[in-house]
This record gives C-alpha cells, sequence and structure tokens, in this order.
C-alpha cells in the first residue's frame, strides 16, 4: 500500500517531464518553421528592394498559422522603402527586418507548478539586415 501511494505522488511529476519534451519539441519545430518564413520573406524582400505590404502580409498570416496566433499579435518592423544595389558596399543599401512572435506556453503543467499563464510566456526575436539586390532605375 505504502509502494502505490509513493507512486501516485511521484507519478504526476514523472508525466510532467514527458509533458514539456513534447513541448520542447513542439516550440522547437514551431522556431524553425519561423526561421524558414523568415528567410524566405527576406530574400523576396532582397529582390525586391524593400519588404512590400504582400510579403508582410504572407509572412504575418503563415506565422499565425504556425503559432496558432492572431496575425495582430506578431509585430513586424521592416525597411519598407525601396533600396537600390550599389557597386560598392553602403550602408543605405541594407534592408532591416524586426520580427517578434510570442509563445503562449513555455512549461508544461504550469498550473500544477504554480506557474501563471502571464509569467509562462516570452517572445522570440529574429533581426537582421540583407544587402538590396534592385538595381537603379
Amino acid at each position: 500500500m505504502k509502494q502505490f501511494l509513493v507512486l501516485l505522488a511521484v507519478l504526476p511529476l514523472l508525466l510532467l517531464f514527458l509533458l514539456q519534451f513534447s513541448l520542447e519539441q513542439q516550440n522547437s519545430s514551431r522556431l524553425s518553421l519561423l526561421q524558414t518564413h523568415v528567410a524566405a520573406a527576406k530574400e523576396i524582400a532582397r529582390q525586391e528592394g524593400c519588404f512590400t505590404q504582400a510579403n508582410i502580409d504572407r509572412l504575418k498570416t503563415q506565422i499565425a498559422t504556425d503559432f496558432d496566433l492572431d496575425v495582430d499579435d506578431i509585430l513586424v518592423n521592416v525597411t519598407t522603402s525601396p533600396r537600390y544595389r550599389v557597386n560598392l558596399f553602403d550602408e543605405r543599401e541594407l534592408i532591416d527586418y524586426q520580427i517578434i512572435v510570442p509563445i503562449r506556453q513555455i512549461m508544461a503543467g504550469n498550473h500544477f507548478l504554480g506557474i501563471s499563464d502571464e509569467e509562462n510566456q516570452s517572445t522570440i526575436l529574429i533581426q537582421g539586415s540583407v544587402a538590396s539586390e534592385r538595381l537603379l532605375p
């Protein structure tokens, strides 16, 4: 009987490890998809000389679908004015991008561990610059 009671006490803790592992795998997969979507969007922006509204909307829609978020929750700060390639490197030809995506759940079983939903959130920030490939008109 004593062993059964110990099993009942320890079993939920062991299940948390399994749930946390699967949540980590899910978050890792989402992060990989996010990086893929951002890389594709930045390559399109490189060819067009800036991030167009269609490119931004497509990026937000893809991220919102993968992360089960609302499109308005995703912050995208990018260069929207055209940048042109020149023969020598120049800072003015860089297209800047900054994408901020919230993660709603970091720990599995947060209520069981006494962690509130507000403390169980974070954001992913992806930022950088890419040189424009658009030629001067």
